[in-house]
């Protein structure tokens, strides 16, 4: 009979035990005693036969020895666990949370799969070696993640095995910083996107290379990076973009991701813009962070402007600085840049100024001695040796295997009746011009170069300076047209503008093309709104007094197929870089800048990738005027950038220092006054000769001049039209169609 031990059964029968003897004292005393429940009357039991009795337990174990106890427990240990599943066939929970892994450290993807991107491959180990390395040091594969690394071309696989050399200290020992310096539209930001990704998240430590970055851009492409980091990672990574707000939330902003710590930052990725930096500068300045990317970078040229001290006391090991054009002006900027990425590796300022820029400048002057020559080019092979080590540069040729067609023109407009008149009767009258002369350059003199400048794109624009009579222009009013007024736009009175109208007009009526209009002044971009809306063409505008987030959907809505804008107006200090424009095939550049990067920047927004017609990209220069100085200054500057950056040997020395100080002239007798100097003789009585004629040593360093023409040259149709309808200009073109194999 099975019986209780629960603790109050125990208590009622030791109260029963205290009865019976009772009972015993008293036998005349009778106990009632209950019939089992499992029992009836006729001695049936309803208890279940698969029930086995209980047995009672004690709380005394066995006595057993050690060695049965040991043998015991280890019968137990040894017996595997199995899911409780029949014929499970599952893992096995290897990767249980909070247990560490046994065996040897693995690559966060697999190296050995068809396309992988392999940055860093551990050393390969004898089978000795192998059974001595500490399994929990051993280096593992860096591999990028196969999601980016399908996506990327040959040169941006290149590209970013470069990035990654440099940035982890494996291309120059005790340096961590390179300068991506491909031309436009090679896929900068995508190859930087992949290194930001690949650090973050791998290492051959098999842990991160850093918790977070920045990316220092232009403010109008901080949400362009935003958008492009999306794009490619998709919901992988949530980056924090500052693109506007009041100081304190950005200041909040800025300290919460400055305070992220660990393995998995929230936002490990902050895209600011170089103003935002700048004033907040303070902020970022106390802690640390893995990376700083600089977009545009060639803003840095200048080593004592406070965003250059505002990087560069970022607490960051490793910087990388993107610049299409690294070399704008002189090399002393080119200096600074590599001073920010790798500080020391070209010495001190002075040190660079005495050893390399004088040596090189000298020996590319065109009056240079042969000494001189021989120096320069010395000294220019030791530069390149230095900075090649952290410097990588492709040229947009690559992009002719993946892009369409593009044909650059450089369109010499002839000035009208009423512009040559202004144009001599301020030589006549400005007083700088002679100051220019004598070497010296005064305030004075910069604003008699903007005021040619102005004059060149169209009377209009120096309209009030006539009333005023300001010098230079006095008496000049009595030049322009009776009942003349700035109110509407007069084509006619502009050598440039006219060409303008004939190309939008004969683009509109003929094809689907869209057009960018690039100027440097916004009052030019007020003359380009007057003849949109006279000719009632649809068209969007961006400039400085744009916000930030307006600009970037401007440029997504212009870019969708289904938009009706006809133009994009564009202004170049505002929008010049980075902006991806394929919506449009045709870009007017309708005036220079002294700075060719700025020129170099705003064309390049149309050739990228994703545009799928052919380009056309139309210079604009006057004739024989002062825009012509300005674009024999870019072809020296760009054959200096030339032979440092991109390493051509051969470039021609057209022009000396001297006679690029002779801005103040006019030359009403030629075509194209830079035509004249580079001495081509590709042309014969005017006419285009393909190919040039035997012994001719016509190699110029302009890569547009390559060839030059008539109206039997011409390519465009649209230039073909807008030659019928008024001869009022010369061109010459560099196409791309060469380089792919067209003829």
């Amino acid at each position: 009979q099975r019986r209780s031990l629960a603790p109050s059964q125990l208590a009622k029968r030791r109260a029963g035990d205290d009865d019976e003897e009772e009972e015993d004292r008293h036998p005349t005393m009778t106990r009632k005693r209950q019939k089992p429940v499992s029992e009836t009357e006729s001695g049936e039991c309803y208890r279940s036969p698969f029930r086995k009795p209980l047995a009672q337990l004690t709380n005394r174990p066995h006595c057993l020895d050690s060695s049965q106890h040991e043998a015991f427990i280890r019968s137990i240990l040894s017996k595997p666990f199995k899911v409780p599943i029949p014929n499970y066939k599952g893992p096995l929970g290897l990767r249980v949370l909070g247990i560490k892994r046994a065996g040897l450290r693995s690559p966060l993807h697999d190296p050995f799969e068809e396309g992988a991107l392999v940055l860093y491959e551990p050393p390969l180990l004898s089978a000795h070696d192998q059974l001595k390395i500490d399994k929990d040091k051993a280096p593992v594969h860096v591999v990028v993640d196969p999601v980016l690394s399908r996506v990327l071309r040959p040169h941006q696989r290149e590209g970013v095995k470069f990035l990654w050399d440099c940035v982890t200290g494996r291309r120059i020992p005790g340096s961590h910083g390179c300068i991506m310096a491909d031309e436009m539209g090679l896929g900068k930001t995508l190859q930087c996107i992949t290194l930001m990704w690949t650090l973050l998240r791998q290492s051959p430590d098999c842990k991160p290379e850093i918790e977070k970055a920045v990316v220092v851009s232009p403010s109008s492409l901080v949400r362009n990076w935003y958008n492009e980091v999306e794009k490619w990672l998709g919901g992988r990574i949530q980056p924090l973009a500052i693109d506007g707000g009041s100081k304190e939330e950005i200041d909040h902003k800025l300290v919460g991701f400055m305070n992220q710590h660990g393995l998995r930052v929230p936002s490990p990725i902050l895209i600011i813009s170089y103003e935002t930096f700048r004033l907040h500068a303070e902020a970022l300045q106390k802690g640390s962070v893995g990376l700083v990317i600089c977009d545009e970078g060639h803003r840095l040229k200048n080593s004592e402007n406070q965003t250059y001290q505002a990087l560069n006391s970022l607490n960051t090991p490793r910087r990388v600085l993107i610049s299409g054009t690294p070399i704008q002006n002189d090399l002393l900027e080119y200096f600074s840049l590599v001073h920010f990425v790798n500080s020391g590796i070209l010495g001190t300022a002075q040190e660079f100024k005495r050893h390399f820029e004088i040596p090189i400048l000298k020996g590319r002057d065109a009056d240079a001695s042969e000494a001189e020559r021989q120096k320069g080019e010395e000294r220019l092979k030791e530069l390149i040796s230095i900075v090649n080590r952290c410097l990588i540069r492709r040229t947009s040729d690559i992009l002719s295997k993946y892009l369409p067609v593009k044909i650059e023109q450089v369109v010499c407009c002839r000035l009208t009746p009423l512009q040559a008149e202004l144009y001599k009767n301020f030589l006549k009258q400005a007083k700088p011009v002679e100051e220019l002369k004598e070497g010296k350059i005064s305030v004075s003199s910069l604003s008699s170069i903007t005021s040619l400048k102005k004059l060149c794109n169209h009377p209009a624009l120096i309209h009030d300076k006539c009333v005023e009579e300001e010098e230079g222009f006095m008496g000049a009013l009595d030049l322009f047209p009776a009942g003349y007024s700035t109110k509407s736009v007069e084509p006619q009175l502009s050598g440039k503008m006219l060409v303008l109208d004939y190309i939008l007009a004969v683009t509109k009526s003929t094809s689907n093309d869209k057009v960018v209009l690039v100027s440097n002044y916004t009052q030019t971009l007020d003359l380009f709104e007057k003849l949109c809306r006279n000719r009632r063409y649809l068209y969007v505008r961006l400039d400085g007094t744009m916000s930030i987030k307006k600009r970037a959907k401007i440029v997504e809505r212009f870019n969708s197929p289904s938009s009706p804008e006809f133009i994009f107006m564009l202004s170049s200090k505002a929008g010049g870089c980075g902006l991806n424009l394929i919506g449009a095939n045709r870009l007017v550049m309708f005036d220079p800048d002294w700075n060719p990067a700025n020129d170099e920047q705003a064309m390049a927004r149309v050739w990228r990738d994703g545009q799928k017609k052919t380009c056309y990209i139309y210079r604009l220069l006057s004739t024989g005027t002062i825009e012509e100085k300005i674009f024999q200054r870019q072809t020296h500057k760009k054959a200096l950038s030339s032979c440092v950056v991109d390493e051509e040997q051969d470039v021609e020395r057209h022009f000396s220092l001297g006679e690029l100080k002779e801005l103040f002239t006019l030359n009403e007798t030629t075509t194209s006054d830079t035509h004249d100097k580079i001495k081509c003789r590709r042309c014969v009585n005017g006419l285009q000769v393909r190919p040039p004629p035997e012994g001719s040593d016509c190699t110029s360093d302009l890569s547009q001049w390559n060839h030059c023409a008539d109206k039997r040259g011409l390519q465009d149709s649209v230039l073909k039209a807008a030659w019928d309808a008024a001869v009022t200009f010369t061109f010459h073109h560099h196409s791309h169609e060469e380089q792919r194999g067209i003829p």
